[in-house]
């Protein structure tokens, strides 16, 4: 339910809003960005401290809360649900964010009965169940006989019906996995303009990954980087033009920056050769047993939560992993504290990587013997993060993709098993904090009034209130 609106009187003034999350968007790329470096000098630009870990859910969980994961519960991309045992990456429901919300915090400071504040949602995470008045989020339709196809969860339920006329079907298939492209994106930039001009929301929330793709691809220096940065900068800056002609300041801002990497680092295995973690043995694989296992790690990006079964096992886990190459830190209860981690769901212990490392899920130590999703984009069922799934396992995986899909066509059962087990081919990673502003996240405005040298995650829900007017009610 959404909180109630101030009460009747003098409705104060209340300025439209469209905030931006271009995915990987640093200092160091804007250069090759002239519609949003254009933007930037025509209003102004700050280093944008981050969270630990840098990853989606976790920073845009405290852009819109104020709070770090210590408070808001958000973790990572997902965490060990120790109650299921089970690991969930993902979950896409608003109650698992604690705290106070900008549209809610909105509603209070400058809505009134007769001018109730409204906010659209699109693409940004733990969308559904939130108290904002449109939502538009990634839902893929998931049929009885295990095929799944393109969808969006919608509020109202007849928004998805009407994007789907007007821009046809959310293209899922280069939204993840290794078909991941611009199309994605221009689909929610077209969906957020009409969105826009049909409801007029105080604050819109858009969410733009496609940088995101091909620097965790290629890395964030060579040609590829380039090009993926004038391809969605053409986007941002269209709607960008669009929005702010209709009269709406905004900000664009980002959760992390991508560097490169050129070393997976395998937790899982590491547990697994000391005798802490075990397996189950099924047709289909080797599956992690969270039951039986005395330590294992849910890897994220470059951070992973070691979840330990009984404290008396935490000297032995972490002797185990201590001189694990590619690990910088491993954080006690300590060190979670002073990090902005102390929460139940995190981990035991937490692994940050060194700047060149990121953390796998494998946990196999046989490829013959690896799960059969593991070589499938399967972003539910995998006990962490995988971006190798953004990679075709080389030339023939194409073609193999190609006779799968004329299996789906032809109504036969068939696994789409196009993803490399070597996880070498990832050249950009992100999660630990940047070592250099120009690494890490920026944030640009177009309103020169709140201008500062920096701004940290923490403080964007503050500035997104004082954009939209609350300046002075806070």
């Amino acid at each position: 339910m959404s909180p109630s609106p101030a009460p009747s009187g003098a409705a104060p003034v209340v300025v439209p809003v469209v905030v931006i999350d271009v995915v990987g968007l640093t200092p160091d790329l804007l250069p090759h960005m002239p519609r949003l470096s254009a933007f930037a000098r025509d209003g102004w630009q700050a280093p944008l401290g981050t969270v630990l870990p840098a990853v989606t859910c976790s920073a845009q969980s405290t852009f819109l809360t104020g709070a770090p994961p210590t408070e808001h519960g958000v973790v990572g991309n997902g965490w060990f649900f120790r109650e299921l045992s089970e690991v969930f990456l993902w979950r896409q429901s608003n109650r698992l964010v604690g705290g106070d919300k900008v549209w809610d915090a909105a509603r209070r400071l400058l809505g009134t009965a007769e001018r109730p504040i409204t906010c659209a949602n699109l693409f940004w995470w733990y969308a559904m169940g939130a108290s904002t008045d449109v939502c538009v989020t990634p839902r893929p339709v998931y049929h009885a006989d295990g095929r799944k196809g393109p969808g969006v969860y919608t509020r109202p339920a007849a928004l998805g019906g009407e994007l789907a006329r007007r821009l046809g079907e959310f293209p899922l298939f280069d939204f993840w996995g290794p078909r991941a492209g611009l199309p994605s994106s221009k689909w929610i930039a077209d969906a957020a303009r009409w969105v826009f001009d049909q409801q007029r929301p105080d604050l819109t929330l858009v969410y733009l990954p496609h940088l995101d793709y091909d620097l965790q691809r290629f890395g964030s220096r060579g040609a590829e980087a380039r090009a993926a940065a004038a391809a969605i900068d053409e986007i941002a800056g269209a709607l960008i033009d669009h929005v702010r002609g209709a009269g709406a300041t905004v900000l664009v801002l980002s959760e992390y920056g991508i560097t490169d990497v050129s070393r997976p680092v395998h937790v899982n295995r590491r547990l697994r050769e000391a005798g802490l973690l075990e397996v189950a043995f099924n047709p289909a694989g080797e599956l992690l047993d969270t039951f039986a296992s005395r330590a294992f790690a849910v890897a994220d990006h470059q951070v992973a939560h070691v979840y330990v079964n009984d404290p008396a096992d935490l000297a032995a886990t972490r002797a185990a992993l201590a001189d694990l190459p590619g690990v910088a830190e491993i954080l006690d209860d300590d060190g979670k504290r002073a990090a902005g981690l102390a929460h139940p769901r995190a981990g035991d212990l937490v692994l940050v990587a060194e700047p060149d490392a990121w953390f796998t899920y494998y946990y196999w130590l046989d490829d013959a013997r690896a799960p059969d999703f593991a070589p499938t984009v399967e972003i539910h069922r995998k006990p962490g993060y995988d971006p190798a799934e953004l990679l075709f396992d080389g030339g023939a995986a194409k073609a193999r993709a190609a006779l799968r899909l004329a299996q789906k066509a032809l109504g036969f059962r068939y696994s789409m098993d196009v993803i490399p087990l070597d996880a070498s081919g990832v050249r950009g990673s992100h999660g630990r904090l940047p070592a250099r502003d120009e690494d890490g996240p920026v944030l640009l405005c177009s309103d020169p009034r709140f201008a500062r040298d920096r701004v940290e995650a923490t403080e964007v829900k503050g500035l997104i209130l004082d954009l939209m007017g609350a300046d002075g009610r806070r």
